[in-house]
């Protein structure tokens, strides 16, 4: 679904919540009576928690404060017309108001009895009483979730909500949702993600009259804005804050010295594109003059929200489609031109692996190159150590036009030399000085950055000023295959990479988030970004940093870590067994929970341990500020993982985060299939690689069992006992009921018959057996994916082995884009003329 437009939507409501009072709220100390407040959460309204007063040394407080929030029809407003009636949690006693049957349970751990059922939420408001302590952290005491969309317009609701049957604690609060029918909107949205207009306030702060001002730090605060708290001196120039317009936030002005003097001012208050000026109440000379200045956001959207590839990507299919038709016509021997609409779109998928996956992937292409094949492709896919390789080759605008005899002997350089120069004295205070100058513009400062500047000494001579965006050189004509590069989005604390991750994938044109439908131009990647809009450009990083971060090995926590200790298909089983659904059918309305208890604390503490990734790496999130649309969890593009459960949860969700947290897809699954599974791609054919030492059919196999349980059209991966055991070098796998679902020709990295052969067809002599003794083992190989440095007889080895498996299978990969083309032209037969 594309980008809609729309001008000035109606449809915006007034929330006003009145906390009342609480009644029988147990005490957290001892010696007195709690002192308690209450806070007020409802992110599509205000980033900002707003809260009561608190009320001392009382069990039954009384607020009687209102609390008014502007809402959106069109974000996140679910439409329940079933009546709300109250259920129990068997399992952890927690209770919520829904119109179902079956209860839902949470609790801060993640951990959900199989049982329980989960619901996405909707336009949810979270309430929550505290007991305010002055020398520890306020104890929480009651925590309320309420989805606003049961309120119907005019209603007027009176909520008693209890946290135990048996108890007496109540907390007492009343709802009322108006139509303001005199505010209108302009939303951005795909259908998943809304970007809402957005304010400006430019601050400057002056000295008035001809004293001297001190000159002592400003703090200068716009609750909700995209800047956060800012600090200032007098003269020192403009401050912006950008936030959206329709939450009317107020400027707290504070200075550093005396914090009792504050200026308050609400936005609202403010004239929009006029200048106010202000004098600073302050109770001693010299004044301080504040100068605002009240402006309409940008306008046009930096992000891309839509689903289907990009306007550059398809011009570039259809160049590229004229040069595959060329190559299979010279290839299948075919008599006549293909229609537009019968040729196939061929991609090659390839694994990570380290120094092994970059070399193979060398092996492999020239492979290709050599059989005519290569210029059938129109993808090629990478992660980990195979990006690498694409890397280095698309810095030649030309380079599968040519012979890659060049590149192969750049790779041995590469890969045969010494490695100790990289930490010498002198690397070490080159990267220092890159690292700072990258904090200085703005980057967020993380180890990824240091293994980056380490992984370009490793793989070249000399840094490189590539870039990603160079790429487009190598596609302006549809010489090449597009490059796609693969990273997994993860969760920096809190959650492994099994309950959450996203695949983000980068490509010349764009960089994005197939699950959001949410992309950047890769010159905009690590700018900031808020509400869909472009608040601060820097400049684009130099490629070596993204395969840092394709390849970044060193975010993982110790529950990722317990992956690569043990057998990966048996822990994948054993978390998988864990997880439960999300039905899109069924929507949570209110849910309460328990204070946590002293075992759900250490339990915390624990999955804390876990998941804690202590060298994250840290890019600022394009996303930052877009909200929800009500309907998102039903698009169609809208992938929610069903080991997950966040994606229940809009407030939790990546673009509620200030910063991107990307890592090697290895860690949940060795893959760069994913970007050719989007529907709008429609892949007819998968050439797949696959690098690794452990399981010739481990990953692909972990891919089909992922995309059974997503629901992505995918062959099943179906092997014999004798398959299993001897693995060929070629294994074609078909989906014969579901037209959708690509074929894979799948080609492990074995030693088959390159044994006994020096080329397909040419028995080795006696003295050439040693040559064709690869070993692969996954304990003592000398391809270990932590080894950097490669003999020179190895990595000839591989090299010959790799490409001969591919020109060994010559037939095999005929016979599967002949079959591509037939399927093509079996649809084109079947669509309406």
């Amino acid at each position: 679904m594309a980008l809609v437009r729309q001008a000035k939507v109606p449809g915006t409501c007034l929330l006003t919540v009145r906390v009342l009072q609480a009644r029988g709220l147990p005490s957290k100390d001892l010696v007195t009576p709690s002192d308690c407040y209450v806070t007020l959460w409802l992110p599509t309204a205000s980033s900002d928690r707003l809260r009561t007063r608190t009320v001392r040394n009382s069990r039954n407080p009384i607020w009687n404060q209102s609390f008014r929030f502007q809402i959106h029809s069109q974000v996140k407003v679910g439409q329940v017309s079933a009546p709300a009636l109250l259920t129990l949690c068997v399992h952890c006693h927690c209770h919520l108001r829904a119109p179902h049957s079956l209860p839902l349970c949470f609790s801060p751990s993640y951990s959900t009895p199989p049982s329980c059922t989960l619901f996405p939420f909707q336009n949810v408001l979270q309430l929550q009483v505290f007991d305010q302590d002055l020398l520890t952290s306020d104890d929480p005491v009651l925590s309320v979730l309420f989805d606003v969309g049961t309120l119907r317009v005019g209603e007027f609701r009176s909520e008693s909500f209890t946290l135990n049957p048996q108890g007496e604690e109540k907390l007492e609060v009343e709802f009322r949702l108006q139509n303001l029918t005199d505010r209108a909107e302009q939303l951005f949205s795909n259908g998943i993600l809304v970007a809402r207009e957005l304010s400006c306030l430019r601050v400057r702060l002056e000295e008035a009259g001809d004293q001297q001002g001190s000159k002592g730090k400003v703090h200068l605060v716009v609750p909700g804005s995209c800047e956060g708290p800012q600090e200032a001196t007098v003269g020192a120039g403009s401050l912006h804050f950008h936030c959206p317009a329709c939450w009317e936030p107020e400027l707290s002005v504070r200075l550093q010295d005396a914090s009792q003097e504050q200026l308050k001012v609400p936005l609202r208050a403010l004239p929009s594109r006029q200048v106010v000026r202000l004098v600073f109440p302050m109770s001693q000379e010299p004044l301080m003059r504040v100068e605002l200045k009240k402006e309409e956001g940008p306008k046009e959207l930096a992000v891309r929200l839509g689903c289907e590839p990009c306007a550059e990507e398809q011009a570039f299919l259809s160049r590229r489609k004229q040069v595959v038709a060329k190559a299979l016509k010279q290839a299948l021997q075919l008599d006549g031109d293909l229609q537009e609409d019968e040729i196939p779109v061929v991609a090659v998928m390839a694994t990570g692996g380290g120094v092994r996956a970059m070399t193979s992937l060398y092996g492999q292409l020239a492979g290709l190159r050599e059989l005519g094949l290569l210029d059938c492709v129109s993808y090629i896919t990478g992660a980990s150590g195979s990006t690498w390789a694409l890397a280095n080759l698309y810095e030649d605008p030309e380079w599968s036009q040519k012979d890659l005899a060049g590149p192969i002997e750049l790779l041995k350089t590469q890969v045969t030399k010494s490695k100790l120069g990289v930490l010498a004295p002198s690397q070490l205070q080159r990267y220092r000085q890159e690292m700072a100058e990258r904090a200085h513009l703005g980057h967020p400062t993380c180890f990824t950055n240091l293994w980056a500047l380490i992984n370009e000494a490793l793989l070249h001579d000399e840094p490189s000023d590539h870039k990603l965006s160079d790429q487009r050189k190598a596609l302006s004509h549809g010489q090449n295959p597009l490059p796609i590069y693969c990273a997994l989005n993860t969760k920096e604390k809190n959650m492994t990479t099994f309950e959450f991750g996203e695949w983000c994938e980068f490509s010349p044109y764009e960089v994005g988030f197939p699950k959001y439908g949410a992309f950047i131009p890769p010159e905009l990647f690590g700018s900031e970004f808020y509400m869909g809009r472009l608040t601060k450009q820097l400049p684009e990083s130099r490629i070596c940093f993204l395969e840092g971060i394709w390849s970044n090995l060193y975010a993982a926590s110790l529950q990722d870590s317990l992956y690569w200790s043990s057998e990966p298909s048996q822990f994948w089983d054993r978390w998988a067994q864990d997880q439960v659904s999300l039905d899109k059918e069924q929507v949570p309305l209110l849910k309460i929970e328990e204070t946590p208890t002293t075992a759900g604390r250490i339990a915390e503490f624990f999955t804390d341990l876990l998941t804690r990734r202590p060298l994250a790496q840290a890019t600022h999130n394009f996303m930052r500020g877009l909200h929800f649309h009500k309907d998102y969890f039903q698009h169609p593009h809208f992938t929610a993982w069903k080991a997950t459960k966040l994606d229940g949860f809009p407030n939790q969700l990546t673009p509620a985060e200030s910063h991107l947290c990307l890592l090697d897809v290895g860690y949940l699954i060795n893959t760069s299939c994913m970007p050719l599974l989007r529907p709008t791609r429609d892949v007819d054919l998968i050439l797949s690689l696959d690098y690794n030492l452990h399981g010739a059919f481990q990953q692909l196999q972990l891919l089909g069992r992922f995309c059974g349980e997503q629901r992505i059209p995918f062959p099943p991966i179906s092997l014999s006992p004798e398959e299993q055991r001897q693995p060929q070098e070629c294994h074609l796998f078909l989906h014969p009921d579901c037209p959708e679902a690509p074929a894979v020709l799948h080609f492990p990295l074995v030693n088959d018959s390159f044994r006994e052969h020096s080329a397909p067809g040419v028995p080795r002599t006696a003295e050439e057996k040693e040559a064709g003794e690869v070993n692969l083992s996954s304990s003592s190989s000398p391809y270990h994916y932590s080894k950097v440095t490669y003999s020179q007889e190895d990595v000839d080895k591989l090299l010959r082995l790799t490409h001969y498996n591919i020109c060994n299978n010559r037939e095999q990969l005929l016979e599967a884009l002949r079959e591509a083309v037939l399927r093509r032209r079996q649809r084109r037969q079947l669509q309406p003329q």
